[in-house]
């Protein structure tokens, strides 16, 4: 296969893997955040207020969670107040901020706040408060994120691989474009009939002469072949004479 014919499906394939990456980029963002994302699988809190969540031993999503009206930009957080009591010989959890983007989903809204570092699980009871009038039914969710977030990055590898091989492939197109190659017969433009007879050194033959020689065109050739013979001295004019008046009364 030729230069040029691998260059071409070079440049489809990596076509294809970037439109693959961006539109799988895409569903994954959308289905890590609106689908994957649990920030609720351990319970909620009013605000203000206090409840007993179930956490896991590891790291804990904390995210402000409202009913919004009409659609805008982010939401905003107001001034929140948080506590952890860890039950009967657990360390109290970690808690540090962790803004995050916000989530709508029709009315609903939420965005993370902070990341809680649990070191045993357990029953833990969780105290609220913050300045929240104006929000509607406000409350701590606890939770954590989508378990399938790498999805995303394996279609931000995808499409710089795409992108590398769509440069190799341009560049090799260019590359061999700039390269001589043989013409084979089939590219030669045809003109005129294509049933033109072929001719070679073998087949190739003389017309004869369009015209007889006369019988004095002989003898006035015959004259000049004993003239040059005479003046040469290959013949004596005696000889010359003897040989002229042959060739003229013959």
């Amino acid at each position: 296969m030729s230069s040029r014919r691998i260059a071409a499906p070079m440049v489809a394939a990596a076509i294809v893997s970037l439109v693959v990456a961006v539109i799988g980029f895409i569903v994954a963002m959308v289905l890590n955040a609106f689908v994957l994302d649990e920030y609720d699988a351990y319970g909620e809190v009013p605000i203000p207020g206090s409840g007993t969540v179930q956490l896991p031993a590891g790291e804990v999503t904390i995210s402000f969670h409202t009913l919004t009206t009409g659609s805008g930009g982010g939401l905003p957080v107001p001034s929140l107040k948080l506590r952890i009591v860890p039950p009967d010989g657990a360390p109290e959890p970690v808690v540090t901020e962790s803004p995050g983007g916000t989530t709508t989903v029709n009315n609903d809204a939420r965005v993370r706040v902070w990341v809680a570092q649990v070191a045993d699980a357990g029953s833990y009871q969780v105290v609220t408060d913050g300045d929240v009038n104006g929000y509607i039914s406000p409350r701590l969710a606890f939770g954590h994120g989508s378990q399938y977030g790498w999805v995303v990055w394996l279609f931000v590898g995808l499409f710089v691989l795409g992108l590398v091989e769509l440069v190799i492939a341009l560049w090799w197109s260019a590359r061999t474009a700039k390269r001589p190659h043989p013409v084979g017969p089939q590219e030669f433009p045809v003109f005129g009939a294509v049933d033109a007879p072929t001719y070679t050194p073998q087949s190739y033959v003389p017309a004869p002469p369009s015209y007889s020689p006369t019988d004095q065109g002989v003898r006035l050739e015959l004259l000049k072949t004993l003239a040059a013979l005479r003046d040469s001295g290959a013949l004596t004019d005696a000889e010359f004479e003897a040989e002229k008046r042959r060739i003229l009364d013959g």
